[in-house]
């Protein structure tokens, strides 16, 4: 069993920055694929980001350029760097952990199906 926990969500006024951390159990974390979701009121999750255990990246089209997913399994942790805040990013942010083996591109692992654990989210709220 894994766990997985979030942290460092918070208020955040429009352009600003925040990091959020995810920290995973396991003693085999370097291998799990990590992603970011989130889920926003009245709207169905949605993919954030996504990092393969050797570090490859993928990113929903919406937060391109101005977040930025990454991981240091010395520590189990793995983090999403968000710039340029925007109101719409405002929702409660989900790490989910996946621990089978990935057979293909990072970029096919963008689906809350292919992740079986999760945490209980952080709130980010971007507003004046």
């Amino acid at each position: 069993q894994v766990q997985v926990v979030e942290s460092g969500g918070g208020l955040v006024q429009p352009g600003g920055s925040l990091r959020l951390s995810c920290a995973a159990s396991g003693r085999t974390f370097s291998t799990y694929t990590m992603g970011w979701f989130r889920q926003a009121p009245g709207r169905e999750r949605e993919f954030v980001a996504a990092i393969s255990w050797s570090g490859g990246t993928n990113y929903a089209d919406s937060v391109k350029a101005r977040f930025t997913i990454s991981r240091d399994n010395a520590k189990n942790t793995m983090y999403l760097q968000m710039n340029s805040l925007k109101p719409e990013d405002t929702a409660v942010y989900y790490c989910a952990a996946r621990t089978r083996p990935t057979l293909s591109s990072i970029s096919d692992y963008s689906h809350q199906r292919d992740y079986a654990y999760w945490g209980q989210g952080t709130q980010v709220t971007v507003s004046s």
